[in-house]
């Protein structure tokens, strides 16, 4: 596994309960995953010798997100070791002007766009698409990182300045009904299964609460389901992987973005289906059958996230009062602002109404952060 997070040690956790060896690649000691693999190695993520030491004791490699070095995906390729996804795929997930190329050239819908990289450019993508816009640097920014809403031409200036002459791409705000993902797995026979597609809240870039199902028409979620396969099998992607949507107020479904791995918003997984997404990443990777997702109960997933007053999560024993709940730490050491320390789902009998995410939000309201 190429990285340390939470998304390795939740896949490292179902391949330990499968019976398999998991080895990390991490910067950092002790990372999430580092914890529950059988060995870490503490490497930059372009320090090819550690790479090539991955590779010689793996007979298979992923990564649990795709901001690494693509380089090394490449080396290890070269080396005839098997890495899944492959380097085709991280070359189009890592750039989103290649993303929103990819899309347009699968005939699938996106927000219009354009590319920006002098301020000419930005002139020039404004008169064509104009406002409200988005600026979002063309690589390396997740969870709200890297983006900046315009208004006005003055407003899109001062983020092409602070983002520093990065290449940026300027895209259309869509006026949305809602923000849905397609959590998806597809293995090297072209197989592929599809959990039911989720909607999702974000604060500030960062997903905040997932509901499985979406509360959306079975037409909406039929047309993102296939939108999410076609987009799989174009790539090549072997193993699980994320299509995110904008649903817009005039009902179109439009491509936002793709992620080639497990996803947070697919987390849901863990506690209400027999299959997670994680143990369908394992299968497909693995050359194991995969497994139809099925719903045992329908979930609210709410994110806990730091907020940088103190680093002991408090509240827990109230949580879980309610028997409906599964609590998920991630054993990130440090509760900086707004990262993600862990997560809860609530299973729920029935629809998931106001009256089950009011319940979501206010169990979330027990927990805060102290010193220790």
């Amino acid at each position: 596994m190429i990285g340390g997070g939470q998304l390795g040690r939740m896949f490292a956790l179902d391949a330990k309960r499968m019976g398999y060896d998991v080895i990390t690649l991490d910067p950092h000691e002790h990372s999430p995953c580092g914890q529950i693999a059988d060995d870490q190695i503490v490497a930059a993520y372009e320090d090819l010798s550690a790479i090539e030491e991955l590779g010689r004791r793996s007979d298979v490699i992923t990564y649990e997100f795709e901001n690494i070095a693509i380089e090394s995906v490449r080396h290890l390729e070269a080396l005839s070791y098997r890495v899944l996804p492959g380097s085709s795929v991280l070359h189009v997930t890592q750039n989103r002007l290649r993303e929103k190329e990819f899309v347009r050239d699968a005939a699938l819908a996106t927000t219009p766009f354009a590319a920006v990289q002098s301020l000419d450019d930005l002139a020039r993508a404004a008169a064509r698409i104009g406002f409200p816009a988005v600026l979002k640097t063309v690589r390396g920014g997740y969870d709200g990182k890297g983006q900046w809403e315009a208004a006005s031409i003055d407003q899109a200036r001062e983020a092409f300045a602070q983002s520093g002459g990065s290449e940026l791409i300027f895209e259309a705000k869509v006026s949305l009904a809602c923000e849905l993902s397609v959590i998806a797995t597809r293995n090297a026979r072209d197989e592929l299964v599809a959990y039911p597609v989720a909607e999702n809240r974000h604060d500030r870039g960062i997903l905040t609460m997932t509901i499985a199902p979406a509360r959306v028409r079975t037409e909406t979620a039929n047309q993102a389901t296939e939108m999410a396969a076609v987009i799989g099998r174009r790539l090549g992607i072997v193993g699980t992987y994320c299509v995110e949507f904008f649903l817009s107020t005039a009902g179109e479904l439009l491509v936002n973005e793709i992620a080639p791995r497990p996803h947070n918003s697919g987390h849901y997984t863990i506690d209400v289906t027999p299959c997670s997404q994680y143990e369908q990443q394992v299968r497909a990777i693995c050359d194991l059958p995969l497994s139809p997702p099925r719903l045992l109960a329908n979930a609210v997933m709410m994110n806990v996230l730091g907020d940088g007053t103190g680093d002991r999560l408090t509240g827990i024993a109230e949580l879980l009062r309610d028997p409906s709940i599964v609590l998920h730490v991630y054993g990130k050491r440090h509760a900086v602002a707004r990262r993600k320390m862990g997560h809860f789902t609530m299973l729920v009998d029935g629809p998931v109404d106001a009256a089950a995410i009011a319940r979501a939000e206010a169990a979330h309201a027990l927990l805060s952060w102290s010193p220790c």
